[in-house]
C-alpha cells in the first residue's frame, strides 16, 4: 500500500535517501517541537549536513546542482514523513533570485559558505502590514548613501530570522509614482544579520501563530547595507524576486502534496484496522469515498507540480503553472486533511495521533505564500484574457 500511496516514483533514490534521513525524526520529535513551540534545529542541522538544503546550489560552489523538481521532491518527502519542511525551505526558494541575478562575485562570496552550512539563508523579508499581498506597494526604503544603502521600515511575516545568518530584503529605492507603481523602483539586498545586529539597526519581535512557525516582525532603523550586497539591478528587485516567488510556489506545492499523501496514508491505515460494529470502518463507502477523492486530488496536484518544475528546468515561463500547482496542492491537502480527521473521529483531535498537528500545518498553504484568490485572479487575467480585477 505504501508504494501506491506515494504516487509517481520519480527519482526513487533521492526519495529513499530523504526518507532514511527523516526516520531519525519520528512523529514524537515533531510533536514535541510543536508542543514546545521549538525550532527543529536538530532536523535542520541534519538536512544541512546532508547538503539537501544546498540542492539548488551549483556543484562548483559545493551544492548538489539539482533541478527544481528534485528540490521539490526533497520537501515533499519531508512532509510525507510527518515532518514540516517549512523549518528550512526558504534556503531553497531564495536561491532563485540569488542564482539568477547575483553577480559572479556574490556567488563566489556567499554560495560556498551556504552550501557548507557555515551561513544560513533562511529569511525573506518582503511583506508589510499595509501592503499585504500587494508587494508593489511596500514602503520600506533603502536610500543610497555613498557605498551603502540606508534602510528604514517595518516588515511582517519575516520567518526564521532568528535561525538565519543572511536575509534577503526587498525595499524601495525609488519613490512610488504612477509611472513605477507596478513593481518598478524596488530593489533586492542580501543582509548580513550579524552586522545588522552589531549596528543595533534591527528590532525583531516574534509572532505567535496557530502552528509552530518561526515567524517575526522586523523594524529597520538606519540599517546600513553595503551597495555590493545589491542583488541584480537597482529598481528591478520585484522582477528578480519573482524568480524566487515562482520557485517558492512549486516548492510549497510539493510540501502540500507531501501532506496530502501523509493524510491519505494515515486515514487508510486507520480505516483498515479500526473495528466498529464488527468490521473495519474502511469497509464503509462513507469512509472510503472521501479518502479516495482526496487521493485523486493529490495525484492531480502532483502532476501539475511536475509540469511547473519541468518548465522551470527548461528555462521556460512557469508562473501560471507554479500558481496552479500551489492552488491545486493546497486544496488537495486540505481535502485530504478533512478526510483524515473525519476518519479518525474524536481521536483525530488527540495530539498523539498527529492528525491535528498536520491539520493545522497544512491549512497555511491556501493563504501563503500567496492567497489562492490571487492565483485565480492571475489566471483569469493573464491566461484567460479576462479584465483585470485588481
Amino acid at each position: 500500500m505504501d508504494d501506491v500511496l506515494t504516487g509517481p516514483q520519480s527519482y526513487p533514490e533521492l526519495r529513499a535517501s530523504v526518507r532514511r534521513l527523516c526516520e531519525d525524526f519520528p512523529d514524537d520529535y515533531w510533536r514535541a517541537c510543536d508542543r514546545d513551540r521549538r525550532y527543529p534545529a536538530e532536523f535542520v542541522a541534519t538536512m544541512t549536513e546532508s547538503r539537501l538544503l544546498a540542492a539548488l546550489i551549483p556543484v562548483e560552489f559545493g551544492g548538489l546542482g539539482l533541478s527544481l523538481l528534485e528540490a521539490s521532491i526533497i520537501l515533499e518527502e519531508v512532509n510525507r514523513s510527518g515532518g514540516n519542511a517549512a523549518a528550512c525551505h526558504a534556503q531553497m526558494y531564495i536561491m532563485g533570485a540569488l542564482l539568477r541575478h547575483g553577480s559572479a562575485a556574490q556567488h563566489a562570496r556567499w554560495l560556498p559558505a551556504i552550501a557548507r552550512g557555515e551561513l544560513r539563508l533562511q529569511a525573506f523579508s518582503v511583506t508589510e502590514d499595509e501592503a499585504g499581498s500587494d508587494t508593489t506597494a511596500i514602503k520600506t526604503e533603502a536610500i543610497r548613501d555613498g557605498d551603502d544603502y540606508v534602510v528604514n521600515g517595518h516588515k511582517s511575516w519575516t520567518s526564521r530570522v532568528e535561525e538565519s545568518d543572511l536575509l534577503l530584503l526587498l525595499a524601495r529605492t525609488q519613490p512610488e509614482t504612477a509611472a513605477n507603481r507596478r513593481g518598478e523602483g524596488l530593489s533586492l539586498f542580501l543582509v548580513d544579520l550579524a552586522d545588522a545586529r552589531k549596528q543595533g539597526a534591527i528590532e525583531i519581535a516574534p509572532v505567535r501563530t496557530m502552528l509552530n512557525y518561526a515567524t517575526y516582525q522586523i523594524t529597520y532603523r538606519d540599517l546600513r547595507v553595503p551597495a555590493v550586497n545589491l542583488i541584480g539591478a537597482e529598481g528591478r528587485g520585484f522582477r528578480h524576486a519573482l524568480d524566487g516567488m515562482n520557485a517558492e510556489r512549486v516548492l510549497l506545492a510539493a510540501e502540500a502534496i507531501g501532506d496530502g499523501y501523509w493524510f491519505v496514508e494515515r486515514a487508510s491505515r486507520y480505516a483498515t484496522k479500526r473495528q466498529v460494529f464488527g468490521r473495519p470502518i474502511g469497509a464503509n463507502q462513507g469512509i472510503q469515498f472521501p479518502i479516495a477523492r482526496a487521493y485523486a486530488a493529490v495525484r492531480a496536484a502532483d502532476e501539475m507540480r511536475t509540469v511547473a518544475a519541468r518548465l522551470a528546468a527548461a528555462n521556460q515561463p512557469f508562473g501560471a503553472e507554479a500558481g496552479m500547482a500551489k492552488l491545486l496542492a493546497s486544496e488537495a491537502s486540505w481535502q485530504a486533511a478533512n478526510a483524515c480527521l473525519d476518519t479518525h473521529g474524536g481521536y483525530g483531535f488527540v495530539d498523539a495521533y498527529d492528525v491535528e498537528r498536520k491539520f493545522r500545518e497544512t491549512r497555511l498553504y491556501q493563504v501563503a505564500p500567496v492567497s489562492n484568490n490571487l492565483v485565480l485572479s492571475h489566471l483569469a487575467q493573464h491566461v484567460l484574457g479576462l479584465p483585470r480585477s485588481y
